[in-house]
């Protein structure tokens, strides 16, 4: 159940029997020479819908736009400042709170944002308690980076090794090849490849990591990977879904 497919009325009737709700979140930013610029959106979408489905859960629009400043100095890259992450998150979460829903689930697809929407949930507490809100003490939110699953990781490893990388990943690339594969692209990549380098400014990332890439090789990515990618994320955190839902409030 998508929430803008879905009537107003269909909503107040879900949250009958459900007060879970699952958000995609990814970023707009460089991926490398092959690597779509809406990779972590796409994947976050794509699995949070693939999740909705197989929980019966309703999937909130995707945040497209998430903290990327570090790859600014690649052009396409577009960037939400920490603090305004914060305030857009804390807004997505008061509203849909002050309708009802209790238990969000932010399936992000990129690492720059964990920071930040942990920061964000801290803040959205003291926000729900601060506006007296009749069911703030209920409300709870988690991060699922698909990226981080254990059976994704361990297939990673095994089909790429250290060649899986940080950024512009082989098995994050599969993912959008098999969703857009009318969108794979090709071009060539330097055997040598930044790695290991703190993130600092923007200038300095694209200094230390001149092509975008951060230790990784996207020529090993297929859309057969991306399947079997796609449907172990989907699987284990339809299982951590539920899971976060029918713990303890």
């Amino acid at each position: 159940m998508l929430l803008h497919l879905s009537t107003w009325q269909e909503v107040e009737a879900y949250l009958q029997h459900s007060q879970g709700i699952i958000l995609p979140i990814g970023s707009t930013e460089q991926h490398g020479p092959t690597g779509l610029i809406g990779t972590d959106a796409i994947t976050a979408e794509a699995i949070a819908r693939g999740v909705g489905e197989a929980t019966q859960a309703i999937v909130g629009p995707t945040i497209n736009v998430g903290m990327a400043l570090h790859h600014t100095a690649f052009p396409g890259t577009i960037s939400l400042r920490p603090s305004t992450m914060i305030q857009l998150i804390r807004d997505y979460i008061t509203c849909l709170a002050k309708a009802g829903f209790t238990k969000f689930y932010f399936i992000n697809g990129h690492g720059g944002n964990i920071a930040t929407l942990k920061a964000a949930f801290s803040e959205t507490y003291a926000h729900l308690e601060d506006l007296h809100l009749a069911n703030a003490q209920k409300v709870q939110c988690q991060v699922a980076n698909w990226f981080m699953c254990s059976s994704v990781y361990k297939l990673a490893k095994e089909l790429y090794s250290n060649q899986e990388g940080s950024h512009a990943t082989p098995s994050e690339v599969a993912v959008t090849q098999y969703l857009y594969p009318e969108a794979i692209k090709q071009a060539p990549l330097s055997p040598s490849v930044g790695t290991g380098h703190s993130i600092y400014s923007a200038a300095n990332f694209r200094q230390k990591y001149p092509d975008g890439r951060m230790g990784s090789n996207p020529a090993l990515a297929t859309p057969e990977h991306g399947k079997q990618f796609y449907e172990l994320a989907v699987k284990e955190l339809s299982n951590g879904y539920l899971e976060f839902l029918n713990g303890d409030s």
